[in-house]
């Protein structure tokens, strides 16, 4: 049975453990930089770092954003030696029990087999690909957006929440106004 435990830096060994398995998940235009991260995970009300733990042994990380209308999930990752194994599908699971709220995601655009599989995976759990333009606005300073694709799951209408979305998106996750300009990773 696996449980998701919200960690902070006082959480040695395990926030050593979630930051170790971010950095070598993502690339490094998709995860904000460590000094920010820890600063969140500490004093942001909004935020939650949680590891995820089976039998309380670590298994990978889900960090989310309530944005009031709904939960947004920036990161989401196990471990690369114990992936393939369910822990996926019972995290999503896990949030489905325990979120009342929407979740809104952002993949990469299915330009490779990989993504593809992501974004079919995601599809299996009932989240749905939104087809409205998304460029999740660069995490460092002078740094690259990255096109994306939003991806929700609940009472959430692409025509209708876009805009409010990416607005409080922009706002509340990336620090941007959703007029924003920036330049595009390539």
């Amino acid at each position: 049975m696996i449980e998701l435990k919200r960690i902070n830096t006082s959480d040695i060994e395990l926030y050593r453990y979630a930051e170790e398995l971010l950095v070598t998940s993502f690339p490094i235009e998709e995860y904000r930089p460590l000094e920010h991260w820890r600063m969140l995970s500490d004093k942001s009300k909004m935020f939650q770092n949680n590891i995820i733990l089976d039998k309380n042994k670590p298994v990978g990380i889900v960090t989310y954003w309530d944005l009031g209308k709904c939960y947004f999930i920036e990161h989401f990752a196990i471990d690369i030696k114990l992936r393939n194994n369910g822990y996926g599908k019972q995290v999503l699971d896990l949030l489905e029990k325990e979120i009342d709220k929407p979740l809104i995601l952002e993949v990469e655009l299915p330009d490779t087999e990989i993504a593809r599989r992501r974004i079919g995976f995601y599809q299996r759990y009932k989240f749905e690909a939104w087809n409205k333009d998304y460029v999740q606005p660069p995490y460092r300073p002078n740094g690259l957006a990255v096109p994306m694709v939003l991806m929700s799951r609940g009472d959430l209408d692409q025509d209708k929440d876009h805009r409010e979305i990416k607005t409080k998106l922009y706002r509340e996750v990336y620090n941007f106004s959703i007029d924003s300009k920036f330049d595009i990773v390539e």
